[in-house]
């Protein structure tokens, strides 16, 4: 079964009308009902099995969604204030792998996931549709994005984990316990 194609070789055109806005907020507002309706009917085991050395489990990929969580909602902070380059991703996933999410129960997980999120879609709720149009340069991909722009590229960092948790739960999960 191949991986996803990797996040930090994907390249993105930034040219969704800013309208769009609205419709972005709705799926970064989905992805923890998503992630929740994958993973609370697993067992334990089959959330926390290692594909191989190196590569997350299920749970580990839920895990690393909630770790990095507080980056968006920096980098709105930093169009918000007008900033020119938005703060940058620490350039390696230590986070995740520190935290020992494998130790961790996944309801927790969910419930943190779930809470972070939507005070990130609560703040974007409130803003005027103008400021979906702000732009600031997103450091890693060295160009500029608009506020509705980055919306776009988060709910892809979404899908991206989402997809490869289907992987995953594919691969060991057994018939009985997917939906």
């Amino acid at each position: 079964m191949p991986l996803p194609y990797p996040w930090l070789n994907r390249t993105f055109d930034f040219n969704s009308p800013v309208e769009m806005y609205p419709d972005l907020i709705e799926r970064l507002r989905g992805a923890p009902a998503r992630l929740g309706d994958q993973l609370l009917k697993l067992p334990r085991d089959v959330l926390t099995k290692k594909p191989n050395d190196g590569e997350w489990s299920i749970q580990e990929n839920a895990g690393h969604l909630l770790d990095l969580e507080p980056l968006p909602a920096q980098r709105l902070d930093d169009f918000l204030a007008r900033r020119e380059t938005l703060s940058p991703w620490a350039g390696n996933n230590d986070a995740t792998d520190a935290s020992n999410h494998n130790e961790q129960d996944i309801a927790s997980i969910l419930r943190n996931f779930r809470a972070a999120r939507t005070k990130l879609v609560n703040r974007l709720d409130e803003l005027p549709p103008e400021d979906f149009a702000r732009t600031a340069i997103h450091p890693r991909l060295n160009k500029p994005m608009r506020l509705v722009d980055f919306l776009e590229f988060h709910a892809q960092h979404d899908d991206y984990h989402l997809a490869r948790i289907s992987q995953l739960i594919r691969r060991f999960a057994p018939t009985s316990s997917r939906a």
